[in-house]
């Protein structure tokens, strides 16, 4: 922005204020001799009419003018001001159009008061950390090196001493420091928590016999599973689905499906050899968001995981398909919450088991082989070889050695028809009748 335009009115207009106010001294004023007025060296001053504009454009807009003057009266101050870049360009757009809604004035305070230590803070001398009080109730780490390089939280001090005043200075550094809580704020009203809508309620019905109001279903408990069965959950898509069930996580008690779903895809590659899978969830298809809305609504998965070898000797003509990738992924999905310790036992105890599969109508078949739980038959069978790689009681990953496909179903034997003889009829004369 041109500092013509939005830094000498506003500093004539301030000075000009500064003498009408000092001229006409009030009642108060004279009783309290302390209450002094802002000089034209004030730092504040300097603020307005430096070369950091858009700082300066930002105070006016949050309406800050009367808590600094304040200030500057009360003590020195230290402002970090952020470079015209930084708020022009490098700041995250739907960021600053969340800062400038009226709504969002208390963050754009809180924000600006993050960057006024209200104590006079030059150079550091030694390499130590230390940490100051803002005006915005936070504190600000200022960490110096050996090579003389000074660092404010995460931001690089690029102008050191930048303004210096008789009650004040400024230093210019490379970025906007953003405080916990309005990040926060952002997060919040960005993930359309603070202003969902509410839950549309059917009309009340009546007994015909009674002619009184049916009474209202009853609450469905914390942690209780969904009414509808997984499979109508994913039928059509999410306009369909069930509300999210109630749950410990989040503002108003539900599951958050899209968190444990990425935990469980970072556990994956931090637990190592699972690789190939999660590129599939996360790039190749948007299983990973389907899973994800599936949890938040209440329904529990258990993932049979192949491990990278067994995904390696995988055809590339089964992946290049389209939707292939899906129907595999799907095949190893097991509806219920299932741990090693479960799986083995239920085999022990009833011999085969046969679990549903997200790929309907398709089961998956469990037995005991060699002390361990043995998914499919034959050569397409897979052995649980990575237990409980991740369980959080919403989603079970279980590492097999193999990759699974449904048994082929038999081919009907096309029976041959039998040639048919042919009856060539002889033609007959006809009698001549005299």
């Amino acid at each position: 922005m041109d500092p013509k335009i939005y830094g000498v009115p506003k500093l004539f207009l301030f000075l000009i204020i500064i003498q009408i106010s000092t001229a006409l001294p009030t009642k108060h004023q004279s009783s309290s001799p302390s209450n002094t007025q802002i000089n034209s060296n004030s730092v504040l001053v300097a603020l307005l009419d430096s070369h950091y504009t858009e700082l300066a454009e930002l105070v006016e807009k949050a309406l800050l003018l009367p808590t600094l003057e304040a200030a500057v009266n009360r003590h020195n101050i230290t402002v970090f001001a952020p470079r015209n870049e930084a708020l022009e360009r490098n700041l995250d757009p739907e960021f600053k159009r969340f800062l400038l809604e009226p709504r969002n004035l208390r963050s754009l305070q809180t924000l600006l008061l993050f960057h006024i230590v209200p104590a006079r803070v030059d150079s550091p001398n030694s390499s130590e950390s230390t940490q100051h009080n803002t005006l915005s109730n936070h504190r600000v780490k200022l960490t110096s090196s050996g090579s003389g390089q000074v660092v404010v939280d995460s931001a690089k001090v690029v102008r050191l001493n930048d303004v210096v005043r008789p009650d004040g200075v400024i230093h210019g550094i490379e970025r906007m420091l953003v405080p916990r809580s309005v990040e926060e704020d952002f997060n919040r009203r960005r993930s359309l928590r603070s202003i969902s809508a509410v839950l549309p309620e059917g009309a009340p019905e009546v007994d015909p016999r009674t002619h009184r109001l049916k009474a209202p279903a009853p609450a469905v408990p914390a942690g209780a599973p969904p009414v509808l069965p997984i499979f109508d959950a994913m039928a059509p898509g999410p306009s369909l689905a069930p509300a999210p069930a109630p749950g410990p996580g989040g503002p108003h008690g539900h599951f958050d499906g899209e968190a444990q779903v990425k935990d469980f895809i970072q556990t994956l590659l931090h637990y190592g050899g699972y690789n190939e899978l999660a590129d599939i969830l996360v790039n190749l298809t948007s299983l990973a968001t389907e899973m994800g809305r599936l949890v938040s609504e209440g329904y529990v998965l258990t993932v049979l995981a192949p491990n990278d070898e067994a995904m390696a000797k995988l055809a590339t003509e089964r992946l290049s398909e389209a939707g292939a990738a899906e129907q595999i992924v799907y095949y190893h999905l097991i509806p219920e919450y299932q741990t090693e310790e479960s799986m083995y036992n239920a085999v022990r105890r009833f011999g085969k088991v046969r679990y549903d599969t997200l790929r309907l109508p398709h089961k998956v078949m469990a037995e005991e082989a060699d002390g361990s739980v043995r998914f499919g038959s034959g050569d397409g069978s897979a052995y649980l070889f990575d237990p409980d790689i991740y369980t959080d009681g919403r989603i079970s990953v279980q590492g097999i050695d193999g990759v699974l496909f449904p048994a082929e179903e038999a081919a009907t034997p096309v029976t041959e028809a039998k040639p048919v003889a042919k009856f060539v009829a002889k033609p007959r004369r006809g009698m001549v009748i005299p």
